[in-house]
């Protein structure tokens, strides 16, 4: 087995199980339990607090048999460790744990008017403790701007490749981490904890006029997996 930091089939770190992901095993709650919070400029969240019952499971599962990988990227004047561990599934792909798929099924059904094409990709990102992290983005790779009329920033079968706004749904598991925005045009950000089977989408405009960030903390905290669900093209 390679070192944590390098590429590995398998992850092993400390982590305690939380007592409130026990469970016979994973389920998934119905997704009429989410509650939306507009952001302005057409942009919106939706939060659904342990969505995945039994996520414990789950995250058991990812930490074993996900093949892992690290990355390096330039940075100024020479190369530095991309400071998480990644693996991106395609289109198609089998995903590494059958709640996943049924998570991908349900959002698909859920948003299929409003995002106007399915969820295809998961991208998935390992935050091995505290010192783990990712920096202020927005995943604008194939995101367009809003078709005239739609209501609320909402694609409403536009989609990416029509010219309507995208999404990205992301199902936490593990350590609660905050999930930060913040709006480009500048203003106070944003904190939404998410672990332990949480569930958050990004939606409307969030992408284009919004950031999103994991900061760094110098808190003991454990592993945690954010599974990034995202239409073909977006990244």
């Amino acid at each position: 087995m390679f070192d944590a930091r390098g590429t590995l089939t398998g992850v092993t770190v400390a982590y305690q199980p939380s007592m409130l992901d026990a469970s016979a095993g994973p389920s998934l709650l119905p997704l009429a339990g989410l509650r939306r919070r507009h952001l302005g400029d057409g942009a919106w969240v939706d939060v659904l607090p342990g969505w995945v019952n039994g996520s414990e499971e789950v995250l058991r599962t990812l930490l074993e048999q996900v093949r892992w990988r690290s990355e390096r990227r330039w940075m100024y004047d020479g190369q530095v460790d991309v400071p998480r561990l990644l693996r991106w599934y395609g289109a198609g792909e089998p995903l590494p744990h059958p709640v996943l798929t049924e998570a991908r099924e349900r959002l698909n059904a859920h948003y299929a008017e409003e995002l106007g094409e399915p969820f295809v990709t998961a991208g998935m990102c390992l935050y091995r403790d505290g010192r783990d992290s990712v920096a202020w983005h927005g995943d604008t790779v194939g995101t367009r701007r809003t078709q005239p009329g739609a209501p609320g920033g909402a694609s409403r079968g536009g989609g990416p490749a029509a010219g309507g706004d995208t999404m990205v749904a992301i199902v936490a598991v593990g350590s609660a981490r905050p999930l930060l925005l913040r709006p480009r045009r500048g203003g106070p950000s944003l904190r939404f904890p998410l672990g332990h089977g949480d569930l958050l989408v990004m939606g409307g405009s969030c992408q284009r006029t919004w950031e999103h960030a994991v900061p760094k903390t110098t808190k003991r905290v454990g592993p945690r997996v954010s599974v990034q669900f995202r239409p073909a093209g977006v990244t």
